[in-house]
């Protein structure tokens, strides 16, 4: 029997990748996540993607290892994690009125065959004009400053924007689903088809 691996530890995407209903185990990554000189944000998240995939898999030598990454892209200007309030006010201060790209790297390596499959799907956050005290107030309250863009979509985040444009609402929380069923699809395995096992 195959077994479905998520290369993360994040708890966003634990949480999106249950919405399948199947059983997994979750490894982590230990890959150096930084960017190389010049490396366009697509392939950077491609890259990484494939990087955790990779290296979770010399733990499973059956599973369908899947790997993600995502960054946040406002002005040309790639943007990491906050870790902190003040950095968390500057982003969100810089995003006011303006529309911000996130770009998340998916991975589908199975670990049996070598074979691996990368996608990369964007989704698109407008924002409200912001001011200094909403950003604080939304700051303070959620503190989500280990997530890229200082924000969580999932939560109260939701208060700052205009819109959001995509073709699957789980890309912007860090797992595409939609893309994801397909991936699994091509390596035979069907997800509703698995409900029953």
């Amino acid at each position: 029997m195959v077994q479905l691996v998520l290369g993360s530890t994040s708890p966003f995407r634990k949480s999106l990748l249950e919405k399948f209903n199947l059983e997994f185990v979750c490894a982590k990554p230990c890959i150096d996540e930084s960017a190389l000189p010049n490396e366009p944000p697509e392939q950077l998240v491609a890259r990484l993607a494939l990087q955790k995939a990779e290296k979770v898999s010399q733990e499973f030598a059956n599973g369908l290892i899947i790997g993600s990454d995502q960054v946040a892209i406002c002005e040309g200007q790639i943007l990491g994690k906050p870790h902190n309030f003040d950095n968390g006010v500057k982003q969100l201060s810089s995003f006011s009125g303006k529309t911000v790209t996130f770009l998340t790297g998916l991975c589908l390596l199975n670990a049996n065959t070598g074979k691996s499959q990368v996608i990369v799907e964007p989704f698109y956050v407008s924002f409200r004009e912001l001011t200094l005290a909403e950003i604080s107030a939304y700051l303070k309250a959620e503190q989500p400053y280990n997530c890229a863009g200082s924000f969580k979509s999932e939560g109260l985040g939701i208060c700052l924007f205009e819109s959001l444009k995509g073709d699957d609402p789980n890309t912007l929380i860090g797992l595409p689903l939609i893309r994801l069923r397909q991936l699994l699809k091509n390596e035979g395995f069907d997800v509703l088809a698995q409900q029953n096992h």
